[in-house]
């Protein structure tokens, strides 16, 4: 752990584990620094494809100070945006995958760089989340530019 803020962080991602000692020493000792959670308690995932996924984060950064917690997966093929419990219950967007209540997510311990999951916007501790429909909106400004780029 690097700070307060850290700290904050893990206590806000492990306030979902269904034991949260047993988190704590799962990150601490597991070389990749991953543990499995929980969704659909605090947060969903929706997760996009690393095309999408970084420039729907461009745009998110350009209108939003700071948008809740978003992970990279192994060579940043996909990407995993926090947003809302329930939100993943509601998506009908195509090519997103939710992941809600009855899931788990594979999270890194924050502050620290663990093998293949990394965050690209860490967890703030006070629960950030992105909201869905600002997400949404950023997604469709990133595909509009993903296909002026490629002539489409």
């Amino acid at each position: 752990m690097t700070g307060s803020g850290d700290k904050a962080a893990v206590e806000w991602l492990v306030s979902v584990a269904p034991d949260p000692d047993a988190c704590r020493w799962e990150w601490e000792r597991n070389p990749h620094g991953v543990a499995l959670l929980p969704a659909g308690e605090r947060w969903d995932v929706l997760i996009l494809s690393g095309e999408l996924g970084y420039p729907t984060l461009d745009v998110l950064r350009r209108v939003i100070d700071r948008p809740g917690p978003v992970l990279a997966d192994f060579g940043a093929a996909r990407m995993g945006f926090f947003v809302p419990a329930g939100t993943a219950a509601r998506w009908l967007g195509t090519g997103v995958r939710a992941a809600g209540r009855g899931t788990w997510i594979v999270v890194p311990y924050p502050g620290r760089l663990a093998g293949g999951v990394r965050w690209l916007v860490p967890p703030d501790g006070a629960g950030t989340l992105t909201d869905p429909a600002l997400l949404e909106l950023a997604m469709h400004e990133a595909a509009a530019q993903l296909a002026r780029d490629t002539g489409e």
